[in-house]
């Protein structure tokens, strides 16, 4: 077999809660007919040079990934990837990646979050991120010891943090009661610095006044107080009337 296709280049390695995909791009003027095979190396065994095949990754076409995440099983090893371009008469020399450890590199994703109020309170529902598979959620889940909370005022856009152990239900207290706030979560590790926040969830600590019952409030209000007026008029118009009809009978009376 002839070495003399251009090697492939951009190999890397990108990874999200666990799940790990190596990327690549064919060197420039590679036969459409090139196929691709990726092969891995444990750091242990960088002096013996022992690069294993990727099942599934034998034979790709440009543009298309190789998984990894069943192939880095221990989270806590360092890796290397190499690809390399082949045809039946030609290959091509090996691209290597770049180190790459699962614990310390993945990027952790915010957990699942749904947010509801309790009177001067934010109940939040928190759930760690459903995973290609349950080794993977294990060791995800395994990352997820802290979190941190962003919680925004609305309506004034005053804001704290907050950094929590992990649960599965969280009470955000001393709120003001009947006030929309924002939460944003995200996930802090001691052993990984890659973390995404949650998009913003909001609530009310609990529901506020409506406006229409504010309109139906003051209506009544203006009801009563034009009926009492109207009250105040008829009793001093009658006793006006019953002066005028006293006056008018008194003089007949006394004659």
């Amino acid at each position: 077999v002839c070495v003399s296709l251009p090697a492939p280049s951009n190999v890397s390695i990108s990874s999200f809660n666990m799940e790990h995909t190596l990327s690549f791009l064919p060197g420039p003027e590679t036969p459409s007919n090139t196929h691709f095979t990726v092969e891995i190396l444990k750091q242990l065994h960088l002096r013996k040079n022992l690069w294993r095949s990727v099942a599934g990754c034998s034979e790709l076409t440009a543009g298309q990934t190789c998984n990894l995440t069943r192939a880095f099983k221990d989270p806590l090893n360092q890796y290397r990837a190499r690809v390399q371009a082949f045809t039946p008469i030609q290959t091509s020399n090996w691209t290597v990646s770049e180190r790459f450890q699962p614990l310390s590199d993945t990027v952790l994703g915010p957990p699942d979050v749904s947010v509801s109020g309790c009177g001067n309170c934010l109940l939040l529902q928190l759930r760690v991120p459903t995973t290609w598979g349950l080794q993977q959620h294990q060791q995800l889940k395994d990352l997820y010891r802290q979190l941190v909370f962003h919680v925004q005022r609305t309506r004034d856009g005053a804001r704290f943090r907050l950094t929590l152990p992990y649960k599965e239900e969280n009470v955000i207290t001393y709120l003001q009661p009947g006030v929309e706030y924002c939460v944003t979560v995200s996930v802090t590790s001691l052993f990984n610095s890659n973390s995404v926040a949650s998009k913003p969830y909001c609530a009310f600590t609990s529901p506020p006044q409506a406006r229409s019952s504010l309109y139906v409030v003051f209506g009544l209000l203006a009801a009563f107080c034009a009926l009492g007026f109207l009250l105040i008029g008829l009793v001093v118009y009658s006793g006006q009337m019953s002066l005028e009809l006293l006056k008018q009978r008194l003089p007949r009376t006394l004659v």
